[in-house]
């Protein structure tokens, strides 16, 4: 907790209860007597905070504030980074999803969302204006799939999917246990214990042509094999059979890539000339390709010699797109 938060904390103390003990802001900050000291001084003399000790109660106390005395107000409190993102990816869920009969539930939160973002020096309209998240690539998912996937996911009930796949541009049906549910690069896809494959497999909620709720509790598959299964490739791919992808980025292009996370146990480091080897965990390719092309000439696969030879053949199809 910094500085400016324990002045917004002791300042809800104070208001929430008549009398504060000095033990209590000692517990509930965190802080030495010093440093509590040196809090209300600054509170008293610099923000103006009309609080006194109150010898019989033993503790501190509001005062009414002289009417010649300078206003009491507390600095701006702002949010960091993540703390924003937070609350305005919330929000703009919120504001775009098909609410149904969860739309008594949705307006309060959605109004408390607003209250949050307007509860410092700005207005939550001067935030909603000046602040956005750009959704790139979303896919519309039809509320009433998405509603019988969540259902089943929380009850822990099977599922029978009926599925398009992209890849093959075929449709199967399947058994499914629902295990969790992913939001990924602004798209819904649902991780499920496959009863056909007998093995955990990854939909994508919209391509889901239909679903329903079916007779039988579905298996739970142990979190620690999710954790393996689901976060050990790249991206939305899932597997457990693990290569690692090295490529080295010129030193243009490094001084972007030396701040981004591609996966959570990436390997990075400078070499002298300026460029940026990055080691990364795979199993499936199609998205780390599509990664890989989009920095054009500014990257090159080192290894492995199968990822070379996929980025070359790719390369060699576009280029004979373009021939004359």
């Amino acid at each position: 907790m910094d500085r400016t938060e324990r002045f917004y904390k002791i300042d809800q103390m104070l208001h929430d209860r008549s009398i504060v003990p000095v033990g209590d802001f000692l517990e509930e900050l965190g802080i030495s007597p010093s440093t509590f000291k040196r809090d209300l001084e600054y509170m008293r003399e610099r923000l103006h905070a009309p609080i006194e000790w109150d010898r019989d109660a033993g503790g501190y106390r509001f005062v009414q504030a002289d009417r010649n005395a300078p206003a009491y107000a507390l600095p701006g409190l702002w949010f960091n980074a993540g703390e924003i993102h937070a609350l305005l990816s919330m929000q703009h869920l919120l504001s775009n999803l098909d609410a149904g009969m969860l739309a008594s539930q949705i307006k309060p939160l959605q109004a408390r969302l607003k209250a949050l973002l307007g509860s410092a020096d700005h207005t939550a309209e001067e935030v909603e204006k000046r602040l956005r998240i750009v959704q790139a690539a979303k896919r519309t998912v039809s509320s009433q799939y998405f509603e019988t996937v969540a259902t089943a996911t929380l009850s822990r009930k099977q599922l029978k999917l009926r599925h398009y796949s992209r890849q093959t541009g075929e449709e199967s049906e399947r058994i499914v246990s629902p295990q969790l549910l992913t939001y990924y690069r602004d798209n819904w896809y649902l991780d499920a214990w496959c009863h056909l494959r007998n093995d955990i497999r990854r939909f994508a909620i919209d391509a889901i042509r239909h679903a329903e709720l079916i007779d039988g509790k579905a298996k739970d598959v142990p979190q620690s094999k999710l954790k393996e299964v689901l976060e050990s490739g790249y991206g939305i791919f899932s597997g457990s059979k693990v290569k690692w992808a090295k490529l080295r980025f010129t030193p243009e292009r490094a001084r972007w890539v030396v701040a981004e996370q591609w996966h959570p146990q990436q390997k990075g480091r400078g070499e002298p000339d300026g460029s940026y080897l990055l080691e990364i965990p795979y199993n499936d390719d199609r998205e780390l390709l599509m990664d890989i092309l989009k920095h054009g000439a500014d990257i090159e696969v080192l290894a492995p010699d199968a990822l070379r030879q996929r980025v070359q053949d790719e390369i060699g199809r576009m280029t004979s797109r373009y021939a004359p």
